[in-house]
């Protein structure tokens, strides 16, 4: 679907603005303030909407983009041969139109990887660097080491995607009278059981401005000889995230290493070491049938994938920070807004102690 901008809801003391590129017209949520400023980078199935309560709570200026085919911004194709670097790139023009030459910036779910690549790619617009339940830097389909568990990365891809659930985003569904609905998603993998807060309706807004199709959400697939059939096509978001086109260990040698917050919420259905998020993980609990074992097809360890490549970074000169949220799930910065405000703040004014 396609988002209508006079439609998206906008809180009070937000200004939204369409910023044209030499690469997309992007839609940008601002917010005034003193200091070096904070960019806000979201997920995937989401949009800018989902940081204006933090955006208001924040002293320094900010600046949340939509990335392609997400809230009010342009849709284009995603190259998923890429990587994430369609979205970094289209990140690191904004700035650069901006006139932004650095920034503390933040990365949620997808736009983790999408900021990590950012970092390897422009490091002259990355003063820190926090990471909100980030996609493992190695790219889904691997093991704790990082190598693939079939060369093709089976299991990955726009194949894994539930077309109900695609088929309610495309049709703007905003009820949760089946679990596959955008709002049922949410309440169940978003955020930990049990929480509330007045926000929801913008939340599912926010999930139902994701451009659905081939080159789009979910992406195409390809047929693969190995368990579960399917492997990552080359066009579409969930293609951009499997390791055979996603590899972000490189941060491990980047020359300047801006200090790094990592954020996790302890009840993260969608990134954890035995996600059900994951066809592998699917398969050892018999929802997927036909599971090879452990050996051929281990759930993957994203927590763990993540750490080793954050000690990696520390012992090569950099340094990171790990916080879990007890009580989270995903979105700690929407489930513990305060907590998440004065960890931001303090790792910000850690790397630019001149400013707020």
């Amino acid at each position: 679907m396609n988002a209508d901008p006079g439609m998206t809801t906008i809180l009070e003391g937000i200004e939204r603005s369409s910023v044209q590129t030499e690469r997309l017209t992007a839609s940008v949520l601002t917010h005034p303030g003193e200091g070096a400023p904070v960019v806000l980078v979201h997920g995937n199935v989401s949009s800018s909407l989902f940081w204006q309560p933090l955006m208001l709570a924040l002293p320094r200026p900010t600046i949340a983009i939509d990335l392609r085919g997400f809230g009010d911004s342009e849709t284009l194709p995603v190259d998923a041969t890429r990587g994430l670097r369609d979205f970094s790139d289209d990140v690191a023009s904004v700035l650069d139109a901006l006139g932004v030459a650095g920034a503390h910036v933040v990365g949620w779910s997808m736009g983790g990887g999408v900021v990590m690549q950012l970092l390897l790619d422009r490091p002259d617009l990355v003063r820190s660097l926090t990471l909100q339940a980030p996609v493992p830097p190695q790219g889904f389909g691997t093991r704790l080491d990082g190598s693939l568990c079939t060369p093709d990365a089976a299991g990955t891809g726009g194949g894994g995607a539930n077309p109900d659930f695609v088929a309610r985003l495309a049709a703007g569904d905003t009820s949760a009278d089946e679990p596959t609905s955008p709002r049922s998603v949410y309440r169940a993998s978003y955020v930990a059981a049990g929480f509330t807060d007045e926000h929801e309706d913008l939340w599912v807004e926010s999930m139902l401005s994701t451009r659905t199709g081939a080159d789009n959400y979910p992406g195409d697939g390809v047929a693969s000889e190995s368990w579960p059939g399917f492997a990552a096509g080359d066009r579409g978001i969930l293609n951009t995230m499997s390791a055979k086109h996603l590899d972000l260990t490189g941060i491990v040698d980047v020359e300047s290493k801006p200090p790094i917050l990592w954020v996790r919420g302890a009840h993260d259905a969608i990134v954890g070491d035995e996600s059900f998020f994951d066809l592998h993980t699917l398969g050892k609990h018999g929802i997927v049938p036909g599971w090879p074992g452990e050996e051929a097809a281990p759930p993957q360890p994203m927590i763990a994938q993540t750490r080793a490549v954050l000690d990696a970074y520390a012992a090569a000169g950099g340094a990171y920070e790990e916080v879990v949220f007890e009580n989270a799930g995903h979105s700690p910065h929407l489930e513990d807004p305060p907590r998440f405000r004065e960890l931001l703040l303090a790792h910000a004014a850690a790397a630019d102690p001149a400013a707020p």
